[in-house]
């Protein structure tokens, strides 16, 4: 890697970004560790390999992978009514649509029919606590007072939401019968040596030296850790390099030589289109970048934002995150950037 050539720093500091972190993967495998810039401002404690971010929305590709591991094993039906696994809550008769088209391959892929209320999900706080799935999608909390309810008919339209992951979420808890965290640990943290990474869903889950959150002037938050309290949707907290063991993880399934038990055919079925929208995978998004496949996910949230990267032909991937909301979309912030330059030398 030439990251030197980057400017890196000057780029950060034009950019008001106090602290940034990427891995990057060449081959199927980690190739390229670095990390620039403070936990926080006025802090002098430096960012390091092992800091934790805010993966804000990735944790939805860290879900899907999971949701896939219990598909293989049988625990779960991508295919099945969903209706006949969850308990906890059920989702409400419609007149107009069919609520028993619903199947955890379209709540993957975003097109199970379900919108976020306006309003919903928003940050912790620990005033109104952690949500359990059930009060959440009945819309018995302040982080959604309104049902979660059909407003399409399952796959034929795509919405994205945090819904459809908080119901992915209820599924797996009532399937297993353990606490979504735990799954996460035991079936992807472990067996992948992702040891930097955690489900947090209040500020007293955060791991000491995590990166604080800034906003696009790169002011520290006034509440410097944001946590939002929908772990399959956006409870990860993680470090690039643990997410490149992930997204290397998808990388050798698609050889048939994963870890985890996800097939070759299925790890295909993730990053192919899916139903109605053709830019969708199973819990990834897909886009064609210099003539080839290109699968990402992306997580923005208030105070981080980051964004993960791969080309399944070429075995190459990037993860890049950091600890500030530039108040644009990644393509047009400093991970947008430096991933530019990282094509740049890998494809020319």
């Amino acid at each position: 890697m030439k990251t030197d050539d980057w400017n890196v720093a000057e780029r950060m500091k034009k950019a008001n970004i106090p602290g940034l972190s990427v891995a990057f993967i060449d081959h199927g495998r980690l190739n390229f560790q670095g990390h620039w810039g403070k936990l926080a401002v006025g802090d002098e404690e430096k960012v390091q390999s092992d800091t934790l971010f805010n993966a804000c929305s990735i944790s939805k590709f860290a879900a899907a992978m999971l949701a896939l591991v219990l598909v293989e094993d049988g625990t779960l039906g991508l295919d099945e009514n969903v209706s006949d696994r969850l308990l906890a809550w059920g989702i409400p008769e419609h007149s107009e649509y069919d609520y028993m088209g619903i199947t955890l391959r379209r709540l993957l892929s975003h097109q199970a029919g379900f919108a976020d209320p306006e309003g919903s999900y928003g940050k912790y706080s620990r005033e109104h606590g952690i949500p359990s799935m059930g009060e959440l999608l009945r819309g018995k909390t302040d982080y959604s007072q309104e049902p979660a309810s059909l407003v399409a008919e399952p796959g034929t339209r795509f919405v994205y939401t945090d819904t459809g992951y908080c119901i992915i979420q209820g599924l797996i808890e009532d399937a297993t019968g353990e606490p979504f965290a735990k799954v996460m640990q035991d079936k992807i943290f472990v067996p992948l040596h992702m040891n930097h990474s955690r489900i947090v869903a209040s500020d007293l889950d955060i791991c000491p030296g995590s990166a604080a959150g800034h906003n696009k002037h790169g002011e520290r938050l006034l509440t410097p850790y944001t946590v939002y309290p929908f772990p399959a949707a956006a409870g990860l907290w993680s470090t690039p390099s643990d997410l490149a063991f992930l997204l290397m993880e998808l990388l050798d399934s698609l050889q048939g030589k994963g870890k985890l038990g996800i097939s070759d055919r299925m790890a295909a079925e993730m990053i192919t289109s899916q139903g109605c929208f053709q830019w969708t995978g199973l819990g990834v998004f897909l886009d064609t970048v210099n003539d080839r496949l290109e699968f990402s996910s992306l997580g923005w949230g208030m105070g981080y934002q980051c964004m993960l990267i791969a080309y399944p032909d070429t075995g190459k991937g990037a993860v890049l995150m950091m600890n500030a909301d530039p108040g644009v979309h990644q393509n047009q912030s400093l991970l947008g950037q430096l991933a530019d330059l990282w094509r740049h030398e890998q494809f020319g």
